[in-house]
């Protein structure tokens, strides 16, 4: 087995390559990027997604026999340049498709979100399978990258396996220019400053991940047999529900002082687009997904971890 990571500096990106060479051998995972990480991620390799003779080189000189393809502009910074957005975003995802299935390659991970959400999708428990209509260029290109993966698995049989990854928190890696950052900011700035600005309502409520769930999840469905896998184009998946207020109450249980106010942004019309909670059920049926963490265990141990980091770094 010899995997690529796409997009391996972004916020999951940095902790699936991680994780899985800590399963498969650090040796067996490249991790690729448009620039360089500032710390040591050998073996790394540059790659812009859109240069398709690049991709090809890789694979052909490491034996890549799985992809996961996480290289993308997120759904704020997104907006900025729409077209860019859905040109690396959809055609990046086109260009491993399609070497994906002229190689021959055994899987290819493809991370979907609830970006694809919009107002005519139920927002409570929504469904695998429900009328999406999304409002925002990443999340556009998302459902048309869910669709294609769905092709590609129909018409050529590739191994194409997908999640609908909610929110995700994590002490690890800083998010880069999600709709749902406010919930690793918060924590960031809580124990620096004691208090937070946040860009979205007090009670907008969304659906919210923990890193170390978003990675068990990856990879129980990248490890199931294939019998098991019944959907192509992305799995439902869900940790825990929350609005800003609700986490600012869950911080205070271990920093009593912290504070909090709002001002809501241009990413407060995206996340009232989206849904509040998910039903994840044909993921629980299909690969026996269950979430190991609610809010207030996540809670403490975002703290916990912080606080050592902020603690070390002053020393």
């Amino acid at each position: 087995m010899s995997i690529l990571v796409t997009g391996a500096n972004g916020q999951i990106g940095t902790i699936l390559t991680r994780n899985l060479r800590e399963i498969y051998g650090k040796d067996e995972v490249i991790a690729s990027d448009i620039l360089r990480p500032n710390y040591d991620d050998d073996p790394f390799l540059m790659l812009d997604i859109l240069n398709v003779q690049r991709i090809r080189e890789i694979i052909e000189d490491f034996n890549i026999t799985e992809i996961y393809h996480l290289a993308a502009i997120l759904s704020a910074n997104g907006e900025w340049n729409p077209l860019k957005t859905w040109n690396v975003n959809l055609n990046g995802l086109l260009s491993v498709l399609d070497l994906a299935r002229e190689y021959a390659l055994e899987k290819v991970f493809f991370p979907s979100t609830i970006a694809i959400h919009g107002p005519t999708t139920p927002k409570i428990d929504t469904p695998q399978d429900a009328p999406f209509m999304p409002t925002t260029v990443y999340g556009m290109s998302k459902l048309a990258g869910e669709y294609w993966c769905n092709y590609y698995h129909q018409r050529f049989g590739l191994d194409v396996r997908s999640l609908r990854y909610p929110g995700i928190i994590g002490h690890d890696s800083l998010p880069g220019g999600g709709t749902t950052d406010y919930a690793v900011e918060i924590f960031h700035e809580a124990i620096n400053r004691g208090h937070y600005t946040c860009f979205l309502a007090p009670d907008t409520r969304l659906p919210m991940m923990y890193m170390d769930d978003a990675m068990r999840a990856t990879n129980e469905l990248m490890q199931a047999d294939k019998t098991k896998i019944r959907i192509h184009s992305g799995y439902n998946l869900t940790g825990m529900s929350f609005t800003p207020a609700e986490l600012a109450d869950a911080i205070r249980v271990h920093i009593p002082t912290f504070t909090i106010d709002y001002k809501p942004d241009f990413r407060q019309e995206i996340a009232a687009s989206w849904s509040q909670t998910i039903d994840d059920s044909r993921a629980k049926e299909d690969w026996g997904w269950t979430p190991a963490y609610d809010l207030e265990k996540m809670t403490a141990d975002m703290i916990y971890h912080l606080d050592k980091f902020y603690s070390k770094k002053s020393n």
